[in-house]
């Protein structure tokens, strides 16, 4: 994670690094959420979760396409020129828990959604580099699909009463 205020990608390589980084990191989270809600039984949520990390998958496999003929640096973890301490599209997981709604659910990725975006208009808007500034647009426009998409299906969704949990974890007395 870069100490500084503003994130600056001059390179096209540099750029599709972070961009493949980003993609990868939020399709394997989104499987993991996906994956943990289908062992506790919230299926609806893992369908989200499930259909969310496809969404990345897609992502990353047309990053990867335009990495064809571009040199790409090997930039270490700790060298990723994040705001944050991983990706931006990682997941905070203050809010997650095996009970919760799609409401909850889609709280979380919106959150990292709109994370992901501001992170490629940040880098659009910083670099020197026009090509650089071009894909950077473009990936914040799909994010920002993105974000569009969960904010309209957040406002579809009505109201889910808490699940019960009919296993709860047993407490000692």
């Amino acid at each position: 994670m870069s100490e500084s205020p503003e994130v600056v990608i001059d390179t096209v390589g540099e750029f599709l690094v972070h961009a493949l980084e980003l993609e990868e990191a939020s399709s394997d989270h989104y499987d993991e959420l996906a994956d943990s809600m289908e062992i506790h039984n919230n299926l609806k949520v893992a369908e989200l979760f499930r259909k969310l990390g496809d969404y990345s998958r897609q992502h990353a496999k047309e990053v990867h396409q335009r990495t064809q003929g571009v040199e790409l640096p090997t930039i270490t973890p700790w060298d990723f020129k994040w705001k944050c301490p991983s990706s931006p599209e990682s997941f905070c997981m203050d809010g997650a828990n095996y009970m919760m709604t799609i409401s909850q659910a889609m709280e979380i990725a919106l959150f990292n959604e709109i994370r992901g975006r501001d992170f490629y208009q940040q880098v659009a808007d910083s670099t020197p580099n026009d090509e650089v500034r071009k894909i950077a647009l473009e990936m914040a426009e799909e994010e920002g699909w993105h974000v569009q998409m969960l904010q309209e299906w957040q406002a579809r969704l009505q109201e889910e009463p808490p699940l019960e949990d009919l296993d709860p974890p047993n407490m000692p007395e």
